[in-house]
């Protein structure tokens, strides 16, 4: 039984071939393809208006420099989206539960932004290692936690989504077979961990 729990994170596999690049590429179908009508069906009108909510909101607070990267960010903002909450649905597979997803996105993001703060603004960039007013003695001590923190920042922000994702299907799991294992038993205790349920998939919903 406690294997069963943790059987939701391997990817799906196929005459021993994992299929986590077709469960990472099929949520894509979902997406409306290109059409020269102005007037599509509801659901493309939908798709779009919300494909574009979510490039507006990424690319106001940038200058018109940073609107190069309007198209890998709302890709990947809405593959993102849509991998996370399929994931939600029950007998799926959700591809950022992997560790190594995570930061095979993470770390190329990161370098690039790192590197194109440096070509661009390099004494801003470096300004940020060593925060203003600092004392003397402690420059050489802050210079390297700064630098260290900055090098980590990937890993450490891939952790911590793998880890929230996974705590959270884990929990749902947990606490839908308490759900039906209460409910010949003690229905009233059953129904109250169902309305757990209940606001724990609201909550993983905002999560995704």
């Amino acid at each position: 039984m406690n294997l069963s729990f943790f059987d939701q994170f391997t990817s799906p596999c196929l005459l021993g071939i994992p299929l986590i690049l077709l469960s990472m590429l099929f949520p894509t179908l979902l997406l409306p393809s290109p059409d020269n009508r102005w007037v599509n069906n509801r659901l493309s009108t939908l798709q779009l208006w919300f494909i574009n909510l979510i490039t507006k909101q990424l690319m106001t607070p940038l200058n018109k420099k940073g609107h190069k990267w309007a198209l890998i960010l709302t890709s990947l903002m809405t593959l993102l989206l849509m991998i996370n909450l399929l994931g939600l649905l029950p007998y799926t597979f959700t591809p950022t539960t992997q560790l190594s997803m995570n930061m095979a996105l993470a770390f190329p993001l990161w370098l690039a932004t790192m590197l194109t703060g440096l070509r661009n603004q390099p004494s801003i960039s470096l300004g940020h290692l060593l925060p203003e007013g600092t004392p003397t003695l402690l420059i050489p001590a802050l210079i390297m936690i700064e630098t260290a923190s900055l090098l980590i920042r990937p890993l450490a922000l891939g952790v911590r989504l793998t880890a929230n994702l996974t705590a959270g299907h884990l929990l749902i799991q947990l606490i839908s077979t308490a759900t039906t294992a209460l409910l010949p038993i003690i229905p009233a205790i059953s129904i109250l961990t169902a309305s757990i349920l209940f606001l724990l998939t609201i909550l993983e919903v905002a999560v995704a």
